[in-house]
């Protein structure tokens, strides 16, 4: 063979191949995103569907509010704030980790018991992709409880309207729906599709009760404010509390390192219990 007929029988070697992959990286990329937007989509679009899901997780915070916020605590204090400024950053906190726990761990449970997971481990798509899109769809559902709060508290309580403060607390409480996720996505791994709802629920209400979400901490009983601060919900709500100037007085730093070693906790056992699901289904 010639040299030129060597030549013309040698594979074309096109440009991506040339620059080192990057055009195929890119195009990865696109893809790794563009399912991540259809998945969040269809995430939506499923919460939209089942308004028996997404009008009490919105409802329940907001219920709470007016009735201990607005009501009750009406003209009172809470140290150097007024009761509803102190409790539309701890209800808030609290409408968040319902619909981190519920929106995440409640619906991977259901589906793994539905055998969804098993379609979803046999597609193409990465399964990170799911629990991202799972994660969004919590904080949009965040989003909603916090701007529905915030409006509560200055239409008819007597909330400072302060941009600054405001945006730091509502930035506070979306941030902090990421560890929550992490422990939503623990108890899907963990917990079946009949039993997940009420074990959640077993967990989430009285932990947010001793955590002084619903009532002030100071006014609890002794028990549980010495229990609190081995609560991963006690060191949410008070970095809440600290966007407005009425959290204990406890460093900001301790609170967010003991919702760190919290999410790599989760995050280590769910991965364990992932690597040994059999992905069964629930009759």
């Amino acid at each position: 063979m010639s040299r030129q007929e060597a030549v013309l029988a040698t594979p074309e070697i096109d440009e991506t191949t040339r620059r080192g992959g990057d055009g195929a990286t890119d195009r990865r990329g696109r893809r790794l995103l563009r399912c991540w937007l259809l998945e969040s989509r269809a995430e939506f679009l499923k919460v939209v569907r089942m308004p028996a899901y997404a009008i009490p997780t919105i409802l329940f915070p907001a219920m709470f509010y007016i009735l201990f916020g607005l009501s009750f605590g009406a003209g009172q204090q809470a140290g150097s704030v007024s009761m509803s400024t102190y409790l539309l950053a701890t209800y808030g906190a609290f409408g968040v980790l319902g619909a981190a726990l519920f929106g995440f761990g409640v619906g991977v449970a259901i589906e793994r018991g539905q055998g969804w997971m098993l379609l979803k481990r046999a597609s193409p798509m990465p399964v990170g992709v799911y629990f991202a899109a799972k994660m969004v769809m919590a904080l949009l559902m965040s989003i909603v409880i916090v701007a529905l709060l915030t409006g509560l508290g200055l239409a008819f309580g007597d909330v400072p309207f302060e941009p600054a403060t405001l945006a730091g607390l509502a930035g506070m409480l979306l941030i902090g729906a990421l560890p929550f996720c992490a422990f939503g996505l623990l108890l899907g791994i963990f917990l079946g599709p009949n039993s997940a709802p009420a074990v959640v629920n077993l967990i989430y209400l009285p932990m947010a009760f001793a955590s002084g979400m619903w009532i002030p901490l100071p006014a609890l009983p002794e028990f549980f404010q010495r229990l609190a601060p081995y609560l991963p919900a006690y060191h949410y709500s008070q970095l809440a509390l600290g966007t407005i100037g009425a959290d204990d007085s406890r460093p900001a730093l301790l609170h967010v390192a003991a919702l760190c070693v919290f999410v790599v906790l989760c995050l280590l056992g769910a991965a364990w219990a992932w690597r040994r699901d059999e992905d069964r289904t629930y009759g």
